[in-house]
Protein backbone atom coordinates (compact mmCIF):
# COMPACT_ATOMS: atom_id res chain seq x y z
CA UNK A 1 0.00 0.00 0.00
CA UNK A 2 1.88 3.38 -1.29
CA UNK A 3 1.50 6.56 0.45
CA UNK A 4 -1.47 8.03 -1.51
CA UNK A 5 -3.83 4.92 -0.65
CA UNK A 6 -3.04 5.66 3.39
CA UNK A 7 -3.41 8.95 3.25
CA UNK A 8 -6.79 8.46 1.75
CA UNK A 9 -7.93 6.25 3.84
CA UNK A 10 -7.14 8.53 6.92
CA UNK A 11 -8.76 11.23 4.94
CA UNK A 12 -12.34 8.70 4.56
CA UNK A 13 -12.05 7.98 8.12
CA UNK A 14 -11.87 11.43 9.56
CA UNK A 15 -14.65 12.22 7.50
CA UNK A 16 -16.52 9.34 8.78
CA UNK A 17 -15.56 10.64 12.26
CA UNK A 18 -16.84 14.02 11.99
CA UNK A 19 -19.86 12.77 10.33
CA UNK A 20 -20.69 10.91 13.32
CA UNK A 21 -19.78 13.66 15.36
CA UNK A 22 -22.02 16.23 13.53
CA UNK A 23 -24.86 13.52 13.78
CA UNK A 24 -24.77 13.28 17.33
CA UNK A 25 -24.36 16.82 17.58
CA UNK A 26 -27.35 17.64 15.45
CA UNK A 27 -29.16 14.87 17.53
CA UNK A 28 -27.99 16.95 20.92
CA UNK A 29 -29.38 19.40 19.56
CA UNK A 30 -32.25 18.64 18.42
CA UNK A 31 -32.84 16.72 21.73
CA UNK A 32 -32.18 19.56 23.85
CA UNK A 33 -34.23 22.03 21.62
CA UNK A 34 -37.39 19.93 21.93
CA UNK A 35 -36.48 19.84 25.97
CA UNK A 36 -36.34 23.45 25.63
CA UNK A 37 -39.39 23.70 23.92
CA UNK A 38 -41.29 21.41 25.83
CA UNK A 39 -40.26 23.49 29.09
CA UNK A 40 -41.23 26.72 27.80
CA UNK A 41 -44.63 25.66 26.73
CA UNK A 42 -45.18 24.02 30.11
CA UNK A 43 -44.22 26.84 31.75
CA UNK A 44 -46.26 29.26 29.65
CA UNK A 45 -49.30 26.70 30.44
CA UNK A 46 -48.85 27.13 33.86
CA UNK A 47 -48.14 30.99 33.36
CA UNK A 48 -51.70 30.53 31.63
CA UNK A 49 -53.51 28.53 33.96
CA UNK A 50 -52.35 30.76 36.73
CA UNK A 51 -53.50 33.75 34.95
CA UNK A 52 -57.00 32.14 34.47
CA UNK A 53 -56.88 30.77 37.86
CA UNK A 54 -56.71 34.42 39.38
CA UNK A 55 -59.30 35.99 36.85
CA UNK A 56 -61.46 33.31 37.80
CA UNK A 57 -60.61 34.09 41.74
CA UNK A 58 -61.35 37.60 40.88
CA UNK A 59 -64.34 37.32 39.31
CA UNK A 60 -65.33 35.13 41.97
CA UNK A 61 -64.95 37.91 44.65
CA UNK A 62 -66.94 40.76 42.89
CA UNK A 63 -69.60 38.52 42.50
CA UNK A 64 -69.42 38.05 46.51
CA UNK A 65 -68.25 41.78 46.66
CA UNK A 66 -71.20 42.96 44.55
CA UNK A 67 -72.39 46.62 45.82
CA UNK A 68 -76.46 46.45 45.60
CA UNK A 69 -77.72 50.36 45.73
CA UNK A 70 -80.87 51.46 45.19
CA UNK A 71 -83.34 53.48 46.74
CA UNK A 72 -84.19 50.57 49.37
CA UNK A 73 -80.84 49.96 49.88
CA UNK A 74 -80.84 54.17 50.52
CA UNK A 75 -83.86 53.74 52.79
CA UNK A 76 -81.97 50.76 54.99
CA UNK A 77 -78.84 53.02 55.64
CA UNK A 78 -80.33 55.95 56.21
CA UNK A 79 -82.46 54.02 59.46
CA UNK A 80 -79.20 52.32 60.38
CA UNK A 81 -79.74 52.57 63.92
CA UNK A 82 -83.41 50.87 63.76
CA UNK A 83 -83.65 46.78 64.14
CA UNK A 84 -85.69 44.56 65.86
CA UNK A 85 -82.30 42.25 66.88
CA UNK A 86 -78.89 43.33 67.76
CA UNK A 87 -76.37 43.98 65.83
CA UNK A 88 -72.90 45.83 65.64
CA UNK A 89 -71.07 47.42 62.56
CA UNK A 90 -67.39 47.99 63.06
CA UNK A 91 -66.37 51.13 61.30
CA UNK A 92 -62.61 52.50 61.09
CA UNK A 93 -61.97 55.66 59.18
CA UNK A 94 -58.74 57.26 58.12
CA UNK A 95 -56.84 54.28 56.66
CA UNK A 96 -55.46 52.13 55.29
CA UNK A 97 -52.09 52.45 57.16
CA UNK A 98 -49.27 50.16 57.22
CA UNK A 99 -48.69 49.57 61.14
CA UNK A 100 -52.38 49.21 62.06
CA UNK A 101 -54.92 48.43 59.29
CA UNK A 102 -53.24 44.67 58.59
CA UNK A 103 -53.12 43.86 62.36
CA UNK A 104 -57.04 44.62 62.89
CA UNK A 105 -57.41 42.49 59.31
CA UNK A 106 -55.66 39.51 61.26
CA UNK A 107 -57.69 39.85 64.21
CA UNK A 108 -61.31 40.40 61.83
CA UNK A 109 -60.01 37.15 59.64
CA UNK A 110 -59.12 34.86 63.06
CA UNK A 111 -62.74 36.13 64.71
CA UNK A 112 -64.43 35.87 61.18
CA UNK A 113 -65.78 39.66 61.35
CA UNK A 114 -66.61 41.48 58.43
CA UNK A 115 -65.59 45.23 59.48
CA UNK A 116 -66.62 48.55 56.72
CA UNK A 117 -63.63 51.06 56.38
CA UNK A 118 -63.76 54.31 55.53
CA UNK A 119 -60.78 55.05 53.33
CA UNK A 120 -59.12 58.37 52.86
CA UNK A 121 -57.97 58.61 49.38
CA UNK A 122 -54.05 60.13 50.04
CA UNK A 123 -53.96 56.34 52.15
CA UNK A 124 -55.19 54.38 49.26
CA UNK A 125 -52.93 55.82 46.79
CA UNK A 126 -50.24 54.99 49.01
CA UNK A 127 -51.44 51.37 50.34
CA UNK A 128 -53.60 50.13 47.65
CA UNK A 129 -52.70 46.52 48.34
CA UNK A 130 -54.03 46.67 51.55
CA UNK A 131 -57.05 48.33 50.54
CA UNK A 132 -57.16 44.99 48.15
CA UNK A 133 -56.60 42.73 50.34
CA UNK A 134 -59.63 44.19 52.82
CA UNK A 135 -62.15 44.04 50.00
CA UNK A 136 -61.22 40.50 49.09
CA UNK A 137 -61.64 39.29 52.82
CA UNK A 138 -65.22 40.31 52.77
CA UNK A 139 -64.97 43.67 53.76
CA UNK A 140 -66.66 46.88 52.91
CA UNK A 141 -64.90 49.78 51.17
CA UNK A 142 -66.19 53.15 51.65
CA UNK A 143 -65.11 56.49 51.09
CA UNK A 144 -63.87 59.00 53.26
CA UNK A 145 -62.90 61.62 51.23
CA UNK A 146 -59.15 62.64 49.96
CA UNK A 147 -57.72 64.91 52.37
CA UNK A 148 -59.49 65.05 55.47
CA UNK A 149 -58.83 68.57 55.83
CA UNK A 150 -61.61 70.70 56.50
CA UNK A 151 -61.03 73.47 54.96
CA UNK A 152 -60.02 71.85 51.77
CA UNK A 153 -63.19 69.34 51.58
CA UNK A 154 -65.72 71.55 53.02
CA UNK A 155 -64.68 74.86 50.74
CA UNK A 156 -68.39 73.97 49.39
CA UNK A 157 -70.68 71.12 48.38
CA UNK A 158 -68.46 70.68 45.25
CA UNK A 159 -65.56 70.17 46.70
CA UNK A 160 -67.03 67.27 48.71
CA UNK A 161 -67.92 65.57 45.60
CA UNK A 162 -64.85 66.16 43.97
CA UNK A 163 -62.99 64.38 47.02
CA UNK A 164 -65.36 61.81 46.65
CA UNK A 165 -64.53 61.37 43.31
CA UNK A 166 -60.95 60.92 43.58
CA UNK A 167 -61.21 58.37 46.44
CA UNK A 168 -63.64 56.93 44.30
CA UNK A 169 -60.97 56.88 41.41
CA UNK A 170 -58.26 55.38 43.81
CA UNK A 171 -60.04 52.45 45.52
CA UNK A 172 -61.02 51.31 41.71
CA UNK A 173 -57.18 51.62 40.85
CA UNK A 174 -56.26 49.51 44.04
CA UNK A 175 -58.83 46.92 42.91
CA UNK A 176 -58.40 47.10 39.43
CA UNK A 177 -61.83 47.45 39.00
CA UNK A 178 -63.14 50.26 37.27
CA UNK A 179 -66.84 49.56 37.61
CA UNK A 180 -66.52 49.41 41.34
CA UNK A 181 -68.59 52.33 43.44
CA UNK A 182 -68.67 52.14 47.06
CA UNK A 183 -71.80 54.60 47.19
CA UNK A 184 -71.29 55.53 50.95
CA UNK A 185 -69.31 58.33 52.18
CA UNK A 186 -68.60 59.27 55.82
CA UNK A 187 -68.50 62.96 56.50
CA UNK A 188 -64.90 64.09 58.00
CA UNK A 189 -66.33 65.33 61.77
CA UNK A 190 -69.52 63.92 60.90
CA UNK A 191 -72.38 64.99 58.96
CA UNK A 192 -73.90 67.49 61.32
CA UNK A 193 -72.53 70.70 63.21
CA UNK A 194 -69.67 72.28 63.69
CA UNK A 195 -68.32 75.39 61.44
CA UNK A 196 -69.43 73.76 58.11
CA UNK A 197 -72.57 72.26 58.70
CA UNK A 198 -74.26 74.45 56.35
CA UNK A 199 -71.77 72.79 53.44
CA UNK A 200 -72.44 69.45 54.71
CA UNK A 201 -76.37 69.99 53.81
CA UNK A 202 -75.64 70.93 50.90
CA UNK A 203 -73.39 68.20 50.09
CA UNK A 204 -75.68 65.65 51.74
CA UNK A 205 -78.26 67.02 48.81
CA UNK A 206 -75.35 66.82 46.08
CA UNK A 207 -74.15 63.64 46.89
CA UNK A 208 -77.60 61.64 47.26
CA UNK A 209 -78.13 63.26 43.35
CA UNK A 210 -75.23 61.65 42.45
CA UNK A 211 -76.53 58.13 44.09
CA UNK A 212 -74.07 58.12 47.43
CA UNK A 213 -75.38 58.27 50.78
CA UNK A 214 -73.86 58.50 54.04
CA UNK A 215 -73.69 57.11 57.08
CA UNK A 216 -72.38 58.57 60.65
CA UNK A 217 -72.33 56.61 63.84
CA UNK A 218 -73.97 55.99 67.06
CA UNK A 219 -70.71 54.81 70.04
CA UNK A 220 -67.13 55.05 69.62
CA UNK A 221 -63.93 54.62 71.39
CA UNK A 222 -63.02 58.31 71.49
CA UNK A 223 -59.69 56.73 70.08
CA UNK A 224 -58.81 60.04 68.07
CA UNK A 225 -59.42 61.69 71.61
CA UNK A 226 -56.28 61.04 73.43
CA UNK A 227 -56.98 57.88 75.07
CA UNK A 228 -54.49 56.67 77.12
CA UNK A 229 -55.02 52.45 77.86
CA UNK A 230 -56.78 50.12 76.61
CA UNK A 231 -59.01 50.27 79.43
CA UNK A 232 -60.18 53.75 79.45
CA UNK A 233 -60.99 53.07 75.60
CA UNK A 234 -62.72 50.16 76.46
CA UNK A 235 -64.72 52.08 79.19
CA UNK A 236 -65.92 55.01 77.08
CA UNK A 237 -67.20 52.37 74.16
CA UNK A 238 -69.26 50.96 76.69
CA UNK A 239 -70.50 53.62 77.90
CA UNK A 240 -71.60 55.23 74.34
CA UNK A 241 -73.49 51.35 73.54
CA UNK A 242 -75.64 51.32 76.59
CA UNK A 243 -78.66 49.48 75.51
CA UNK A 244 -78.74 50.57 72.15
CA UNK A 245 -79.84 47.28 69.61
CA UNK A 246 -78.30 48.52 66.15
CA UNK A 247 -74.70 49.60 67.04
CA UNK A 248 -72.19 51.77 64.69
CA UNK A 249 -68.86 52.06 66.26
CA UNK A 250 -66.45 54.65 65.59
CA UNK A 251 -62.75 54.00 64.92
CA UNK A 252 -59.88 54.45 63.23
CA UNK A 253 -57.04 52.75 61.62
CA UNK A 254 -54.37 55.25 60.74
CA UNK A 255 -50.84 54.71 61.76
CA UNK A 256 -50.56 56.10 65.03
CA UNK A 257 -53.53 54.28 66.09
CA UNK A 258 -52.08 51.09 67.34
CA UNK A 259 -54.07 51.35 70.96
CA UNK A 260 -57.23 50.85 68.87
CA UNK A 261 -56.08 47.57 67.74
CA UNK A 262 -54.95 46.23 71.45
CA UNK A 263 -58.41 47.15 72.47
CA UNK A 264 -60.59 45.31 69.49
CA UNK A 265 -59.92 41.86 70.91
CA UNK A 266 -61.57 42.76 74.32
CA UNK A 267 -64.21 44.94 72.59
CA UNK A 268 -64.91 42.03 70.29
CA UNK A 269 -65.84 39.40 73.20
CA UNK A 270 -67.89 42.59 75.14
CA UNK A 271 -69.97 42.42 72.14
CA UNK A 272 -70.11 39.18 71.72
CA UNK A 273 -71.27 38.24 75.49
CA UNK A 274 -73.92 40.92 74.78
CA UNK A 275 -75.44 39.26 72.24
CA UNK A 276 -74.63 41.12 69.28
CA UNK A 277 -74.39 39.73 65.78
CA UNK A 278 -71.53 41.34 63.91
CA UNK A 279 -72.41 42.94 60.35
CA UNK A 280 -71.18 44.75 57.47
CA UNK A 281 -72.67 47.21 55.20
CA UNK A 282 -72.94 43.72 52.56
CA UNK A 283 -75.58 42.98 54.88
CA UNK A 284 -78.21 45.59 54.57
CA UNK A 285 -77.63 45.01 51.42
CA UNK A 286 -78.33 41.58 51.44
CA UNK A 287 -81.43 41.75 53.44
CA UNK A 288 -84.54 40.09 52.35
CA UNK A 289 -87.41 42.31 51.84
Amino acid sequence: MDLVEIEVKKSKKKIIIISIVATLVAALFLVLGFIFINQSQSVSKQKEEKLLAKEKQEHIIREKNKIIYNDSVKQKIKKIYNYDGKRVFLTFDDGPSKSVTPFILDLLKQENIKATFFTLGSRVELYPEIVKRAYEEGHYIANHGYSHIYKQIYCSAQTVLEEYQKTEQAIQQALGNTEFHSHLFRFPGGSKGGKYDAIKQEAISLLDANQVTYVDWNALTADSAGMKTKEEMLEYVKSTIGNKKSVVILMHDAGDKILTYETLPELIKYLKEQGYEFQNIYDIMNEVE
